[in-house]
């Protein structure tokens, strides 16, 4: 089990940290006092806290969901290659402008099989976060992301994109070189790929950030993530003037996998450790690599001119609407 001292915690997550501390103190007592033998007592506290984990898992709210996708400790789509992949080999650039830090991808072997990887990196620590833009791409970012998704496809290699971000970058630069369009670029032109697509929602998957590599023949979500137009706290901003009611505006969103399943938005949810997946690295990126090898194994026999209009079906009748008479 993971030590206290390098792991942070939620505000619902202190019974956890509460049990925690009790540990090290028990291991405090043990070192002043080898006679005595703690064991029983550090087993039974690491028993109370996976009962405590499952207990907090039992009863989250969308806000805590949403808290969760952000936890400082949750693996990003690095972590997650490394973790289910061998052989990975990262590419850069869009061959127009540069480089863009927040956009990863490249070849990776999941499998035994030759993957093309791309996702939003968001940083372990202030410096890499500033680096990565905190997930947030430009539009050089989406025209790497399309360049990498039309090398797949020369190479007739399936595509898994992995979703983690706070949105596009709403920076005057990223609208002067075309973000709008570049996300526009990207959805149309993931519409029509011809090689297996899959899409996984990791973390955050707000607005157009996410959409601009979130078309796919199959769209996973993990359990403690989100997915909608918009954050918490900006719809709080605009409908209450204040961040105040971000719990509310959670709720009232409907951003959870549960109901992004229900609405017909995503495909699957992809279950995660107890607790949420920044608790063991390892589990979580094995239960969606079990989740991924499955998923391209129903959809790699599906001919390309099928799996193209099954794509145009599925968006197509996305969304609810009433015509008036």
């Amino acid at each position: 089990m993971p030590q206290y001292p390098n792991r942070q915690f939620l505000d619902f997550e202190n019974p956890i940290k509460e049990l925690y501390e009790q540990i090290e103190d028990t291991r405090k007592l043990a070192e002043k006092n080898p006679k005595i033998d703690y064991t029983a007592t550090i087993q039974q506290l690491e028993d109370s806290i996976l009962e405590k984990r499952k207990e907090i898992t039992r009863h989250l709210t969308p806000w805590q969901r949403v808290q969760l996708s952000r936890h400082p400790d949750r693996p990003y789509t690095l972590k997650y290659i490394d973790k289910m992949c061998t052989d990975f080999v990262e590419l850069h650039g869009d061959r127009n402008f540069k480089d863009d830090k927040a956009m990863v991808g490249g070849f990776a072997k999941l499998d035994g099989e030759t993957v093309m990887f791309i996702g939003q990196q968001k940083g372990t620590n202030t410096k890499l976060r500033q680096l990565r833009n905190f997930g947030m791409a430009n539009p050089e970012g989406y025209r790497k992301a399309l360049r990498l998704m039309r090398l797949a496809e020369k190479f007739n290699k399936p595509i898994v994109c992995l979703v983690d971000t706070p949105g596009a970058f709403p920076g005057l630069e990223a609208e002067e070189r075309g973000q709008g369009e570049a996300i526009a670029r990207n959805i149309y032109e993931m519409i029509r790929l011809k090689v297996p697509v899959i899409v996984v929602i990791i973390g955050e998957g707000a607005s157009g950030g996410a959409l601009g590599i979130g078309v796919g023949d199959k769209v996973l979500m993990m359990e403690n993530t989100w997915y909608t137009v918009i954050s918490p706290e900006s719809c709080s901003s605009i409908l209450w003037r204040s961040w105040d009611k971000k719990e509310t505006a959670a709720e009232q969103l409907r951003l959870t996998a549960t109901d992004m399943k229900g609405f017909g938005l995503v495909d699957e949810i992809v279950h995660e450790p107890l607790g949420g997946a920044h608790w063991d690295y390892a589990e979580a990126a094995d239960i969606l690599k079990s989740y991924l090898i499955k998923t391209l194994n129903e959809i790699r026999s599906i001919n390309p001119t099928e799996r193209i209009n099954n794509r145009i079906e599925k968006y197509g009748k996305m969304g609810f609407w009433e015509e008036a008479v």
